[in-house]
């Protein structure tokens, strides 16, 4: 984007996206894109352990914008963790490297111990960070707080560390219905006001991150997990704030979540933007969905998929260029920028 161009952006590109309205090209960020592929992230990350680094404002300030000052990015994303608001909650939390919960919840006294969130008191660092953040940002780059979803969080609470299927987490939901329910009531509230306190803090979209509904078949993800995204997004409407929905391989369900009150669904790699706009219907704007592993290929191979990604979103906006999922750690920073600055190029002014 030209600096006539940036003058003239009264709203960010990815926010006028998100709501259906035209932009000046297809805004583009990228999911983790503060981590481990860009070097200098990795000089703070060596002094600094990650549950430290998202508890310490002026060092989560710092990696969340270190992304923006190297690429033409049209957002920034808050760096934390899904996980952080559950410390505040009085869950004994570490990483090693993924969260690690010392007493995983398994009864209905397990949740009554959880105190609901008080974002202020709780976990005020990150709000802070979000202050910093939005103060140093230009106008143009739009700023992005996120949360996990309630299934997605009660897998971890209930697992007690990182799966690739969380089978101790999905046999709990089928054998104990009722400590379910009431934990994922109380992630849902908690969650609703955690979001809620980053957007009055300065975040302009808020992003929930559906990573392990998909383990979840078509009845008991209707069952389960969407009825608390319902009840945590039902407590946010009167948010003058986008909200995206990451549904993680959940292209089996898109019309289960084309009900939601949400204006953007992110989408991972495995599927066609195109099918998903005919499920989701058109007032849904959608981000995605370039693999991962095409940041790999070969620069012109890797422009060509930008182009099937687009080509797929169609004309006439309501898209957000994004990975089908988070950067790979491995990822050469170079074809970050080639990623985003072939986007730019290619719908510069395209209606």
């Amino acid at each position: 984007m030209s600096a006539l161009t940036k003058a003239k952006v009264q709203t960010p590109p990815l926010i006028a996206a998100a709501r259906g309205e035209a932009t000046p090209h297809t805004p583009v960020w990228i999911m983790r894109q503060a981590g481990r592929y860009l070097p200098e992230y990795r000089r703070v990350r060596s002094k600094t352990e990650f549950g430290a680094l998202t508890r310490t404002p002026d060092l989560a300030a710092e990696v969340t914008l270190q992304p923006v000052r190297r690429f033409n990015l049209d957002a920034a994303i808050l760096f934390s963790d899904i996980m952080v608001p559950v410390e505040g909650m009085g869950v004994d939390l570490t990483y090693a490297p993924g969260p690690v919960i010392a007493h995983p919840i398994r009864t209905l006294k397990d949740v009554a111990k959880l105190r609901p969130l008080v974002p202020e008191r709780d976990v005020p660092y990150v709000l802070e960070t979000v202050r910093m953040v939005r103060a140093e940002l230009p106008p143009h780059v739009a700023l992005i707080g996120f949360a996990g979803s309630p299934f997605t969080v009660l897998s971890y609470l209930v697992s007690g560390k990182p799966s690739k299927e969380f089978a101790t987490a999905r046999a709990f939901v089928q054998s104990e219905p009722e400590v379910t329910a009431a934990l994922l009531d109380h992630l849902a509230d908690s969650t609703a006001a955690y979001l809620r306190a980053q957007a009055e803090a300065g975040a302009q979209a808020l992003m929930l991150f559906e990573s392990w509904g998909g383990l979840l078949g078509r009845g008991d993800f209707a069952r389960i997990a969407l009825p608390s995204v319902q009840r945590l997004v039902s407590k946010l409407k009167d948010l003058d704030v986008p909200l995206i929905y990451f549904a993680n391989n959940c292209w089996t369900v898109l019309d289960l979540i084309a009900g939601l009150d949400v204006q953007v669904v992110g989408l991972d790699w495995r599927g066609s933007l195109a099918q998903a706009r005919t499920v989701l219907g058109k007032g849904k704007t959608v981000q995605g969905n370039l693999d991962p592993a095409s940041l790999f290929a070969p620069p012109e191979v890797l422009k060509r998929r930008i182009d099937d990604v687009l080509a797929d979103a169609g004309p006439g906006g309501g898209h957000i260029f994004n990975l089908g999922h988070g950067i790979w750690p491995e990822t050469d920073p170079d074809a970050v920028a080639r990623l985003v600055d072939h986007v730019h190029s290619r719908t510069e002014g395209r209606p």
